[in-house]
């Protein structure tokens, strides 16, 4: 038997503030499938040169609204990337106004949480950068 990862899934309130954000962490949207008799829309996005359908991620966008939304997803656990430049990137969400939930102190990992409070970690590639401010001494904020 054999298995193959195929996407992870997320059901999002607000289709285009949700693709925003994932598109602020370099996805892109690979395709998209809507559906007038199930009134939903999917959007299928991945990293850029990652088109092969093996690395998505799915939003899932119910166009009457989602009621069955927790306030907080973390029961979900969290989706993961590895990122070229942590620092330059956990810069880039605050001045779009996300909050870094766990600040990239170490150089290697950081949390946010998408609009749809789903964790999000973040990992630098290769080896961990050198500590740096504004990030070395910055506190956690919520949970992630």
């Amino acid at each position: 038997m054999s298995i193959e990862y195929l996407h992870t899934m997320v059901r999002v309130k607000d289709l285009e503030k949700s693709m925003a954000f994932y598109e602020m962490l370099g996805l892109k949207e690979r395709r998209r499938s809507e559906s007038e008799k199930g009134r939903f829309t999917l959007v299928f996005m991945c990293p850029p040169g990652q088109e092969d359908g093996h690395n998505d991620l799915e939003l899932t966008y119910n166009w009457d609204g989602d009621d069955a939304l927790p306030d907080d997803s973390r029961h979900f656990g969290h989706v993961a990337y590895r990122v070229d430049d942590i620092y330059a990137l956990c810069q880039t969400l605050m001045d779009n106004g996300v909050t870094i939930n766990r600040p990239p102190r170490d150089g290697h990992m950081a949390f946010v949480r998408s609009p749809d409070n789903v964790s999000v970690e973040l990992l630098q590639k290769g080896d961990a950068k050198e500590p740096q401010e504004p990030w070395a001494s910055m506190e956690n904020t919520g949970s992630w």
